[in-house]
């Protein structure tokens, strides 16, 4: 799904640069020029797409998943853009050469003429007429008739840059912002281990029900003690104590002191602890159960144990989650410096390293990303003020997608994290011809330049958003939490992105820098020197009046 919103880009920007040139062109020269207009773009976008991807699958990411699926991305990369780069240029070749001959692009027969067409039926006629009957077949621009561009030339063009839209454009705008930033406030730490089951799944229910009734209580941890101890030892008995203070435990250790003091039973040395142990303790039917909790091992005469184990269970508050996180932050480093060894573990854990991973990570990787896009605008300077455009509009569609995707109930998991990568991506992809277009247009004013701006890359960006987010759809009906996560994310990626193309740029771009006076005054200056110059060749040379 990723992949297809880079490719698809670079199909409908190459089939829209072949549109623009000239058809009375021989087709090596159209494919030329449309290789010209719109490779060299491509190729920087691409490469920003397979660096960024190329860092999460470098050694520093340390989620195997995401280091997996940014290694499938650069591949995926490299192989869409040669693609674009030889086949699906040699389809454009092909199909010069078919309108060149007057060829059908899709029966390869030979077009009949007017006048056969006008005897026969209709149908016949909308199958095999190639849109050039009414007007000369060498138009000079006949992209102009795509009902698209058409749509954008007469009438969008003239109402979003009317005056009387421009302040409800602007009031939109700190709508989304507001939101936006209030969404940013809200981020929640971590991804709920509910969206990472199956929507229909039993364990969804048995997890909904454990919150909603029992999430004063931690997850059960397992307590394991893996090496021989002295626990008739004083000391060690006090280790324990502390180790397991605060916590609500289950453990034949505490139960056999119990028993010890019950009975009045003295075993403070070895031999009396394991032997009261196996031949009384655990021999009582209520104490049975603890044998699985206890490795004996027979050296000789003599019985050692040289491994048990014990759980904990801690109260918490409603944040079970959080809490559970910072419980097990402490419980890890007491492990390694205490003189037990020991280990602790919950099934749960295995999500909540994820859970503790997920705030640092979007931070870092995002991060790194910007900087790599900084870097590399200011290397390849088209125009500076372009450079700061695409930066502001890249970075006003990455928090818009972060703050609407918290307010929509989605957690920082993993697919979120590479959906707010490929953003980045994402926006630089759409917004940079828009932006380098009018920064670079000779125009009169701002309104004019983006004006042409969206005639020449309005038709590709539409289309390539729309085909993303109709690619979208079955998404809807997977049963996975995980892939409506994907869907929230990708079509507030493609929203938020169409919005800034067609409604917030070209509105903030009519009064805001670059200016276009100083063409305006470049072609009054060449004007009327060319006028001065004619005016002194006509008193030279009276007789040349007439042939001027």
């Amino acid at each position: 799904f990723l992949i297809s919103g880079h490719g698809t880009k670079g199909v409908f920007e190459l089939l829209s640069g072949w549109r623009r040139t000239r058809e009375n062109l021989p087709f090596k020269d159209r494919v030329a020029d449309a290789y010209s207009d719109v490779m060299v773009s491509y190729t920087m976008t691409s490469s920003l797409y397979f660096i960024a991807f190329g860092m999460g699958a470098s050694p520093f990411t340390n989620i195997e998943a995401v280091k997996v699926f940014c290694q499938n991305m650069c591949v995926s990369i490299l192989l869409n853009y040669f693609y674009i780069f030889s086949f699906f240029g040699s389809c454009l070749v092909f199909a010069g050469q078919l309108e060149q001959n007057r060829y059908h692009s899709i029966f390869c027969c030979k077009i009949p003429s007017a006048e056969y067409l006008d005897r026969k039926p209709v149908w016949f006629q909308t199958m095999m007429n190639d849109g050039h009957q009414h007007t000369s077949h060498h138009e000079t621009n006949p992209y102009q008739h795509h009902f698209i561009q058409h749509f954008l030339r007469e009438h969008y063009n003239e109402w979003i840059t009317n005056i009387y839209v421009k302040p409800f454009v602007v009031i939109l705008y700190l709508i989304y912002a507001s939101f936006s930033f209030m969404g940013c406030l809200q981020i929640n730490d971590g991804a709920n281990i509910i969206n990472l089951l199956a929507s229909e799944s039993p364990s969804v229910s048995y997890a909904l029900i454990q919150q909603k009734y029992f999430s004063n209580y931690s997850p059960v941890i397992g307590f394991y003690i893996y090496e021989p101890l002295d626990y008739w030892n004083g000391t060690v008995q006090e280790d324990l104590k502390t180790l397991s203070q605060g916590f609500n435990t289950v453990s034949w250790i505490e139960q056999y002191y119990q028993y010890l003091r019950v009975g009045n039973i003295s075993a403070t040395n070895k031999s009396d602890f394991i032997s009261i142990l196996q031949s009384s303790f655990l021999k009582k039917p209520e104490f049975q159960h603890f044998k699985n909790d206890i490795i004996f091992s027979k050296a000789g005469d003599e019985n050692n144990i040289i491994a048990s184990r014990l759980y904990l269970v801690a109260r918490t508050s409603e944040n079970t989650q959080r809490e559970a996180v910072e419980l097990l932050e402490k419980l890890r480093p007491l492990s390694l410096i205490q003189s037990i060894k020991f280990i602790v573990f919950n099934p749960t854990f295995v999500f909540m390293d994820h859970y503790g991973l997920s705030v640092t990570m979007p931070v870092l990787i995002s991060g790194f990303g910007i900087l790599l896009v900084l870097i590399l605008t200011f290397f390849l300077v088209i125009h500076p003020l372009g450079n700061f455009w695409l930066i502001l509009s890249v970075t006003s569609i990455e928090l818009g997608v972060l703050g609407l995707m918290t307010l929509w109930n989605v957690d920082m998991d993993c697919i979120s994290i590479l959906c707010l990568i490929y953003t980045l991506n994402f926006a630089i992809d759409h917004c940079a011809p828009l932006l380098y277009t009018f920064v670079l247009a000779t125009e009169h004013t701002r309104t004019q330049c983006i004006k042409n701006s969206l005639q020449e890359h309005g038709t590709a960006i539409l289309q390539n958003v729309s085909s993303f987010l109709i690619g979208l759809v079955p998404l809807l009906f997977v049963p996975s939490n995980l892939t409506f996560t994907l869907f929230k994310c990708l079509l507030l990626a493609g929203s938020c992105t169409l919005l800034h193309c067609f409604v917030i740029l070209p509105v903030f771009l009519t009064f805001f820098p670059p200016s276009k006076k100083h063409h305006k005054k470049k072609k009054r200056a060449k004007r009327k020197e060319r006028e001065e110059i004619e005016c002194i060749e006509i008193q030279e040379n009276p007789d040349h009046v007439t042939a001027v």
